[in-house]
């Protein structure tokens, strides 16, 4: 599993697939959202300007129109809280219901604090490879070729009221934290305990 206080890992993915993939993502969890529409670098109107957006998810549920703002950081330091403050206002100049950063990098703990206590998803974009567990001990073991891993896969980090971070793997194969958390008021990883 990756661990999203390690510095010295990246995901080595082109910026353009990068954000396509978390617009797919978005995508994959439109089963129970009414007209969803996923919008690759989308201009948002905000009370103190126009911002591009890298992706935007526009939807309706509960009888609500939703829009969630989400921020795609190609980066290989770690992300920090002034990167989940920065989004935050974006949330409150636009308007959005929800906001999500996606990185290929991992999430310093203050960018975790923040996030939580805003209830901001942060995930961390991996190879897919990071999705396969075994019970053997020591090194991990690459996947065997029959074993159907996709490219790239997302792990949701979240802090829990203890302290502890906990992940929940995301994909368009496995959308059903992203669905639960575009759905609701509250981040339903984190009330469930994560992966």
């Amino acid at each position: 599993m990756i661990n999203p206080l390690d510095t010295k890992t990246f995901t080595e993915i082109s910026s353009e697939e990068f954000e396509l993939f978390v617009r797919d993502i978005l995508k994959a969890s439109s089963n129970e959202l009414i007209d969803l529409k996923a919008v690759h670098r989308d201009k948002v109107e905000g009370v103190d300007g126009t911002y591009e957006i890298d992706v935007t998810a526009r939807f309706r549920a509960l009888g609500v129109d939703f829009l969630v703002l989400v921020e795609c950081k190609h980066r290989k330091n770690p992300i920090k809280r002034e990167a989940v403050q920065i989004l935050r206002d974006r949330i409150r100049s636009t308007g959005a219901q929800k906001g999500m950063i996606f990185s290929t990098s991992n999430f310093q703990r203050g960018a975790l604090e923040f996030a939580k206590k805003h209830r901001i998803a942060l995930v961390r974009v991996a190879e897919g490879k990071t999705s396969y567990e075994t019970r053997a001990q020591g090194a991990s073991v690459d996947p065997p070729p029959w074993v159907k891993i996709p490219p790239f896969v997302g792990w949701w980090f979240q802090l829990t009221d203890g302290g502890p971070i906990t992940s929940s793997l995301i994909s368009s194969d496995l959308p059903d934290y992203l669905n639960e958390y575009l759905n609701s008021r509250s981040d339903p990883a984190a009330e469930r305990g994560g992966i």
